[in-house]
Parts: C-alpha cells; sequence; structure tokens
C-alpha cells in the first residue's frame, strides 16, 4: 500500500488543540504525506512550507464561495492573497470551492470555480486543480454502484468542467452513516472493511466486499452518466467515529480507518489502481456543532497521542 494515498483532515474547531507547527510535525512523525484544511489558515500554511505534504485547501465557507462567484477580480485577490505567498513551498494539489454544499449557494459552485480557474491560469498557477467537495447524497440510485447518477443537474455540469481542467472530483464517502441509518440491510463488517460479505452487482458483473468501494463506484457511475467518465475521484473525507452514538465504538473506528489505509492503494473493482484517500480527522474538535458523534472522529487526542492503534 503506497502511503502516498492516504492523506488526513486537520479541523481546527477544539479550544484544546496543539499549535499549528506541532500538528505539522505529528503529520511527518507518522509518515502522513497529505493534509486538507477547510480555510486559508495562516499559521498552518506557514507551517506547511517545504514540509513535502500535499494539500487540499478550502476556501471556506458558502459566503467565500459566492464571493468567488460574484468576480473574477475577487478570485484574483483570494489567489493573490491566499496562494501566491505560499505556492510552491507549500505544495498545494487542489483547492475545494466549497466542502458539502447545499440548498441555493449550489449554483455558485460552477461561477466560482470558474472564476478560481481562470485567476490561477493567469497567475501561472494552472497546474493547481480547482474542485469543490460534495456530500455522497449528490448521487441517487446508489444501490447497485453501477445505477449511480447524480441527483441535481448541477453536479452534471461541475463534472464536464472537471473534464475538461484534468481536476478530480472531490467526494466526502462515510460508509458509517449509510450502516446507522440502515443496519438492518447493511453488516457491520461490510461496512468496516472486514472479511465475509460479497455483493455483486448485476448489471456491471462486479462483486464488492466493502461497501466504501460500492459508494465510490457509485460516484465513477454517476460522472460517466455525465460524461465525464475521465474524471478522477479523490476521497476527500471518510471515517468513522469512535463514540457519541450508534456502532461509534473505538474498536470499529480502528477497524475502519485501519480497513482504509490497507485498502485504498488498490482502488476499487471498476477502477483499480491507487485512490487518494483523506481521513476526517486528525483530532477529536470539541467545539464542533451537531450531533454528539461529530466530536469524536480524531485518530488523535488533542495531546497528539493516538485515539487508537492505527498503523500509516
Amino acid at each position: 500500500m503506497g502511503v502516498q494515498s492516504i492523506g488526513v483532515c486537520y479541523g481546527i474547531l477544539g479550544n484544546n488543540l496543539p499549535s499549528s507547527s506541532a500538528v505539522v510535525q505529528l503529520y511527518r512523525s507518522k509518515g502522513i504525506n497529505g493534509m486538507r484544511i477547510y480555510s486559508p489558515h495562516k499559521p498552518t500554511l506557514d507551517a506547511l512550507r517545504n514540509k513535502g505534504i500535499g494539500l487540499i485547501l478550502d476556501v471556506g465557507g458558502e459566503r467565500k464561495v459566492r464571493e468567488l462567484a460574484a468576480s473574477s477580480a475577487n478570485a484574483e485577490s483570494w489567489v493573490r492573497d491566499n496562494v501566491r505567498p505560499y505556492y510552491p513551498a507549500v505544495k498545494i494539489k487542489y483547492i475545494a470551492v466549497g466542502n458539502e454544499v447545499q440548498g441555493g449557494a449550489t449554483q455558485s459552485i460552477l461561477p466560482a470555480m470558474r472564476n478560481l480557474n481562470g485567476a490561477l491560469a493567469a497567475a501561472g498557477l494552472g497546474s493547481i486543480k480547482v474542485s469543490t467537495s460534495v456530500r455522497f447524497d449528490v448521487v441517487a440510485n446508489s444501490f447497485p454502484p453501477s445505477s449511480g447518477v447524480f441527483a441535481q443537474s448541477y453536479m452534471a455540469d461541475v463534472a464536464r468542467f472537471l473534464a475538461g481542467t484534468g481536476a478530480p472530483l472531490l467526494a466526502n464517502v462515510y460508509p458509517y452513516f449509510a450502516y446507522r441509518d440502515n443496519p438492518r440491510d447493511i453488516s457491520l463488517g461490510y461496512a468496516t472493511f472486514r472479511p465475509g460479505t460479497a455483493v455483486r452487482d448485476d448489471r456491471s458483473g462486479l462483486t464488492y466486499t466493502s461497501l466504501f468501494d460500492a459508494m465510490v463506484d457509485a460516484v465513477h457511475a454517476a460522472l460517466e452518466k455525465a460524461g465525464a467518465a475521465g474524471v478522477r475521484v479523490v476521497v476527500s473525507e471518510s471515517g468513522w467515529p469512535a463514540a457519541g452514538g450508534f456502532g461509534a465504538t473505538a474498536e470499529n473506528a480502528r477497524a475502519y480507518n485501519q480497513g482504509l489505509i490497507d485498502h485504498v492503494g488498490r482502488g476499487t473493482p471498476k477502477r483499480p489502481g491507487a485512490l487518494e484517500t483523506f481521513i476526517f480527522a486528525m483530532f477529536n474538535e470539541n467545539q464542533k456543532s451537531g450531533d454528539e458523534i461529530e466530536r469524536h472522529f480524531g485518530l488523535f487526542t488533542p495531546s497528539k497521542s493516538p485515539a487508537y492503534a492505527i498503523r500509516f
């Protein structure tokens, strides 16, 4: 398994987390050479200089997506402030225009991506790829995987734009939520990479031994149907909570995340080969809003000790 396939998302919604420089040092000491951050957080960007860690850089929240969509001048100033001072010393690979954007703001994704792509090209930074990070529910009919199709038309437009620029689609893929919501039909073993389950897709003839692969291949099928078969998928978040809800135990979290690390170098039945994947998340974040589980996705505690045993 090539460790280059695995990164870890670094969220900072906690009041007890280590400094950015200590966090970057922890990534390096564990051999984790990919990171995702959810806004251009200057202390983190500074700490990443010349460290060789590949980065997914999010632009920020929905208001920022709308701002970038509003004018090319806004996109140019964003690149001037948040990319040019850092690249190439900071290895920015992908810029995510929004994370799980929903509702009316989805109409701003494509114009924002266009403006940002143009601003990067004008600055001579065209090797940085612009994408957006989507929730899995942008795909409808996800079972069997070959039936996957984008639920809304804006996603087909996004997919064709990515096909034109050579950028991947960033997808957040969480078998945990599928299992939690339907434990009658989805076995824990199938959801956590444990052996013993085989699910055949009669339409494609492919057999699935993990829910993760089935979900990722549903995204591949949706891209194909949108006329964007050549677009790669990068899994921009995946993980399992260790406490706070149904099926959320340290043992299940360890089984899932270790299974993920050991698996993604092989890819999926539909797309064999390394699948770039980012685990959510580096730390338990005690100020995250939402369900209790949201505060228990960390691989590490704020004191930098492992939440459970894991090998990268």
